[in-house]
Order: structure tokens, then C-alpha cells, then sequence
């Protein structure tokens, strides 16, 4: 029977992904939809902030950190395909509290987390550069005191925030790469212009781009851009949403039973489950 990896041989195993070539690190919600993406051979998956609030009735950004960290905790436990956690803003504002969060959710065991720079405040939706930097290079104090093999990344949210200034976002995301983040993710931008602008930018800190439906470009031109890694986000999570709201309404306003499945996945969902990885 084959021994389970260590926390210590997925760190190792994730960094080895982020050091040359191009992969897809889908986006599973909760155990189960983490361990089918793994059925399907995906070596590293990504949680979803979104994905994650919504199967917990909230919404995006209005989980609590023990929540948070308990998610991280189960998808670690639940399967052992590589975790990288979407740790939203660190739950914090200075410094001293991010590096402490840092440090609990290294203790969940994930390969990597990220860190935001948005604040929530439409009336300055972005930290400061010198404060976001800080919190950054706090993030990675603590991960260095833990061990230093959690893979620290550095998100700048101009796209998602009304700043769709690829100059700025290259001025954050090198900033932060000083403070000590080892890839660079700058999520809404979606040209091939900006993502090469970035990618040139930042080098040779690895960068991930999130892709959506409307994307116009495919895996193989991401990697010829020189990406390194692709997330979708809450994408798959809005996936499943949608067939169970599609049924549900059926059900509701047509007395309808069309939005029903009709393959067995049920059963196919049980021989899956079947194999789970318990501690």
C-alpha cells in the first residue's frame, strides 16, 4: 500500500510545479468536489473563496477565519493532492495579525497561500503600497519562522477594483516579489498585452492568470506568454450552482422534473468516495 505524502513532500512537490512550465490548478469548493478533481489527475488544486462562502450560505468575503481555516484543514486531511489556499486578505489589516494568520494556516498543512492587497472600502478599494508591501513581507516572516516551505503568493486587485492599469499592477506585484512572494497573481486581467506586460515584468517570479469563460486564450498560448500557472476561480463552484438552481427552479415554478439528472452519479459518486483518504 502506498504511504500517504508528508505536508513536508507536497511543499516540495508544489514548489517544483512553479519552477518552469505551465499547469491548471482548478478551484474545488469542498471535499468532495476536491477529490473528484484529483480523480481526473489534477496534482494541485486551489480553494475558492467564493466557491467556499456560498456552500456555507455567505457571501464572497464574509466567512470568518475559523471557517476559513477549518476548510483548510478538512481539504488537506480529505485528500492528499497538493492545497494552495485562498486566504482572501489574510483576515487582517496590520501586519502583526496577518503574519499571525499566516501562521495558523500554515499550520492546516496547505502548500501555499495567497494574500490580497484589496481592502474592501469602495472609497479605497487598494492598501497603500508601502502598507500592502508590509503585510506581504509579514507573510513571509511567518512562514519563514514556521519552516519557509509554504509558497507565499502576492495578488494586486487593480483589475478587480476599477484600476485596470497594467503599470501599476507590475509596480505592486514587484514590490511584493521584494517583500519576499514567490509567484505573482494579478486576477482580471485577461489580455495578452497585459499578461505579457506582467509576465515580463515580474520575471523570473512564476505568475498565475484566472481565466473565465469569455477568455479568448487557450492553455498552450498562456504558456507560450510564459505563465506558469491557471486558476478559474469560483468558476466550477458557479458551475454547480447553476445545475442545481436550473432544477430547483424547474422543480419549483413547472412542477417539473426535467432539470433532474438522469445518469447515475449517484452511484458513481459512491464508488469515488469509496476510495477517501481518512487520517
Amino acid at each position: 500500500m502506498r504511504s500517504r505524502p508528508t505536508v513536508a513532500d507536497k511543499r516540495r512537490a508544489f514548489r517544483s510545479l512553479h519552477e518552469s512550465g505551465c499547469f491548471l490548478i482548478p478551484n474545488p469548493w469542498d471535499v468532495g468536489s476536491a477529490l473528484y478533481l484529483k480523480s481526473l489527475g489534477f496534482k494541485a488544486l486551489a480553494t475558492t473563496s467564493a466557491g467556499y462562502a456560498w456552500s456555507q450560505g455567505r457571501r464572497d468575503g464574509g466567512v470568518t477565519l475559523d471557517q476559513v481555516l477549518s476548510h483548510f484543514k478538512a481539504l488537506v486531511e480529505g485528500t492528499d493532492v497538493l492545497i494552495n489556499a485562498d486566504f482572501e486578505g489574510g483576515f487582517a489589516q496590520g501586519p502583526a495579525l496577518i503574519a499571525e494568520h499566516v501562521r495558523l494556516a500554515c499550520d492546516t498543512g496547505v502548500a501555499g497561500l495567497s494574500i490580497e492587497d484589496s481592502t474592501g472600502d469602495s472609497g479605497q478599494p487598494l492598501y497603500d503600497l508601502a502598507v500592502a508591501t508590509e503585510r506581504i513581507r509579514a507573510g513571509r516572516r511567518a512562514i519563514d519562522q514556521a519552516g519557509g516551505d509554504v509558497l507565499l503568493i502576492s495578488r494586486a486587485e487593480c483589475f478587480l477594483v476599477g484600476r485596470a492599469d497594467v503599470r501599476e499592477t507590475v509596480t505592486r506585484l514587484k514590490a511584493y516579489a521584494q517583500a519576499g512572494a514567490d509567484c505573482l497573481y494579478a486576477p482580471g486581467v485577461s489580455s495578452r498585452e497585459d499578461i505579457e506586460a506582467i509576465v515580463a515584468g515580474v520575471a523570473p517570479k512564476p505568475v498565475n492568470v484566472l481565466v473565465g469563460a469569455s477568455t479568448s486564450l487557450s492553455m498552450r498560448d498562456l504558456a507560450t506568454l510564459g505563465v506558469r500557472r491557471v486558476s478559474i476561480g469560483g468558476a466550477l463552484a458557479a458551475s454547480a450552482w447553476c445545475g442545481f438552481m436550473r432544477a430547483a427552479q424547474s422543480l419549483a415554478e413547472e412542477n417539473s422534473f426535467d432539470g433532474l439528472p438522469s445518469a447515475p452519479i449517484g452511484k458513481n459518486l459512491n464508488a469515488l468516495f469509496a476510495t477517501r483518504v481518512t487520517t
